[in-house]
């Protein structure tokens, strides 16, 4: 009989011995921490680097801490690998790798202490590491070297220890450095080169760096830019940023401003650090803070030798010069209209095109100028075009000459020079004028420089001058109208003199009757009071009696005394001369009426008396 089976069930066998046998993890707990280099500058970063592998699962990591260094960032990733070898159990292995940014707080040979790592009641430490600091600046990090071998694998060896910034600018190779105490907000001043010649294009961009929420950039100072010609190119009115990296921190880059800066004069030049006054979180829990950039120089080249002639500083870039011309066959007495255009990448609001020039029989007009610049890739490009009117004076053939613009193309750095074909002008007779006779080529010449008048086949005619003779008429002095209008201006100032003397009078009869109407309407208030004195509300009776004298005060004092003090009211009635007994009446009926508004009113007896001293207050005013 047949066996049947057999294969399948080793299959099935070995499988079962696979996963009773299950994976191995790697044997032995392995930490450690490493720096990327051993010699750093006080401006420079650096990294330390823990590393765990086959750590338990309950296990904490405690990483280094010390006042000599800055930590600027820290990260943390895993990763797990998985083996086999000789056919044996799967070997898993994972490894957290600890990433910190830091930066020396002073210099000399400073000690990184250990790193801790709790597990299972057990502390381990990793060995510490020395590291010695130099002053200044010695640059980035140098290339590991196979004479130190790493004690464990690591998985993460293939990748770059710095990612390439996607976002970053091509043009500028002035890299940020974070500065000491604004490490999550910084301002940053960058150029996008530091050498150039007198005449080229330097961009200057502003950015905060910022680990923080911002909500906005209330003011923005930028630099003192002397010796330069600067134009706009970017001045962005909302706040977008970009991830970059910053020694291997990100950060969000945020562009306030960018300029094109066009030296004029050759040396080493400083620009001054920018300003700004920034906000950060949100809403009501923002807090303002203000940054200073950095300052940055320039190393300005003079052009070198052997420029054309009526070569200018400003003449750098590349540029291209044409002409053009709204006719070349015209009327007499008929504009033609000459446009130079230059248009290029350069200081496009300061060259100067070369000047349109012509013989003597063409009237050559003082030119318009216009700008147009379009900046691209942070570049100043643009055209600036020059429009002549030119008049003929003579019917003929003339020409302009050929223009030339001299520059020097800081790329190929070489002197290169636009040019532009002459114009040739053809000058005919107005329609319906008489043809004016045929003359020798060597008579248009010489009479084009000749002052004559050619505007019309005639010329100009005399002018005739036409004019009668009359009889000496008589003397003004001697006429009738002459005394009336010399005693007019005496009858006249009389007059306003009578009339003002006249609008005194009244006006202070008028300011007598008004004085007169307010005391008047304060007596009839103060019977007013009178009618609230038996009242309830007692606050309302010594009101209305204080408004009545205040009213009558402000009549007879000249001058309202709502408002003002008790001592400033008694000064005013003194300087008026009120009697002293008066004067004390009037202070009294104020105080009572304070007291009585707002300490109860006092009973009727009170009332009672105050409105006597009200009344006799008034009467007899003098």
């Amino acid at each position: 009989m047949r066996r049947t089976g057999s294969f399948g069930a080793g299959v099935v066998l070995a499988v079962l011995a696979l996963l009773v046998s299950g994976p191995a993890w790697a044997a032995g707990l392995e930490f450690y921490q490493t720096v990327d280099r051993q010699e750093v500058g006080s401006e420079d970063t650096f990294r330390l680097t823990v590393v765990s592998a086959d750590a338990p699962s309950d296990a904490k990591v405690r990483l280094p801490q010390s006042d000599d260094f800055e930590v600027l960032n820290s990260s943390r990733s895993t990763q797990r690998s998985v083996s086999w070898s000789g056919g044996g159990p799967a070997n898993i292995q994972e490894v957290t790798k600890y990433v910190m940014v830091l930066r020396a707080n002073r210099t000399g040979k400073l000690t990184i202490p250990p790193a801790e790592m709790t597990a299972g009641g057990k502390t381990h430490r990793t060995d510490s590491v020395q590291i010695v600091v130099m002053p200044g600046k010695l640059g980035p990090a140098p290339a590991q070297s196979g004479r130190n071998p790493q004690r464990l694998p690591d998985p993460f060896a293939n990748f770059p220890s710095r990612l390439p910034d996607p976002f970053a600018n091509d043009e500028e190779e002035d890299t940020p450095s974070i500065p000491r105490g604004d490490s999550d907000l910084f301002l940053r001043a960058s150029l996008d080169r530091d050498q150039v010649y007198v005449g080229e294009q330097v961009t200057l961009s502003l950015y905060i760096y910022s680990r923080v929420d911002l909500t906005s950039v209330d003011a923005v100072t930028m630099p003192k830019l002397e010796g330069f010609w600067t134009e706009e190119v970017e001045s962005p009115t909302q706040l977008s940023g970009e991830q970059k990296v910053v020694d291997g921190v990100p950060y969000r880059a945020y562009l306030l401003r960018r300029r094109a800066l066009f030296p004029v004069k050759a040396g080493s030049l400083a620009i001054s650090p920018a300003e700004a006054d920034i906000t950060t979180g949100f809403l009501f829990a923002g807090h303002r803070v203000h940054r200073v950039s950095n300052g940055l120089k320039v190393k300005v080249a003079p052009l070198p030798p052997g420029a054309p002639p009526g070569m200018s500083n400003a003449n750098v870039g590349a540029w291209r010069l044409s002409t053009d011309v709204s006719t070349t066959r015209v009327e007499l007495g008929q504009p033609v209209t000459v446009k130079v255009i230059l248009e290029g990448t350069g200081n496009v609001k300061n060259v100067t095109p070369p000047k349109l020039t012509g013989p003597s029989a063409l009237k050559i007009y003082d030119p318009t100028t216009t700008d147009k610049v379009a900046p691209q890739r942070n570049k100043v490009q643009g055209r600036r075009v020059v429009e002549y009117l030119v008049m003929p004076q003579r019917t003929g053939t003339f020409t302009l000459p050929a223009l030339e613009f001299p520059f020097f193309d800081a790329r190929a750095r070489s002197y290169e020079v636009a040019r532009t074909e002459p114009i040739t002008l053809t000058v005919e007779s107005a329609a319906g004028s008489p043809t004016p006779p045929p003359t020798s080529s060597a008579h248009v010449a010489d009479a084009a420089n000749e002052q004559k008048n050619v505007l019309t086949a005639g010329g100009l005619r005399p002018v005739r001058y036409q004019a009668r003779f009359v009889a000496p008429s008589e003397p003004p002095w001697k006429r009738g109208f002459f005394v009336p209008m010399v005693l007019a201006p005496l009858g006249l100032l009389a007059g306003v003199a009578l009339i003002g003397g006249l609008r005194g009078r009244l006006a202070t009869r008028t300011e007598s009757d008004k004085s007169r109407q307010q005391a008047k309407a304060a007596r009839k208030r103060l019977v007013e009071a009178e009618k609230l004195q038996s009242g309830a509300d007692a606050g309302a009776f010594y009101a209305e009696v204080e408004k009545a004298l205040q009213g009558f005060l402000g009549a007879r004092l000249g001058g309202p005394v709502i408002g003002l003090t008790r001592e400033v009211i008694g000064e005013r009635m003194k300087a008026a001369g009120v009697a002293d007994e008066r004067r004390g009446q009037v202070l009294y009926v104020l105080e009572a009426c304070d007291l009585g508004r707002y300490g109860g009113g006092g009973d009727a007896a009170a009332r009672q008396k105050v409105m006597d001293a009200a009344l006799a207050a008034m009467e007899g005013w003098a």
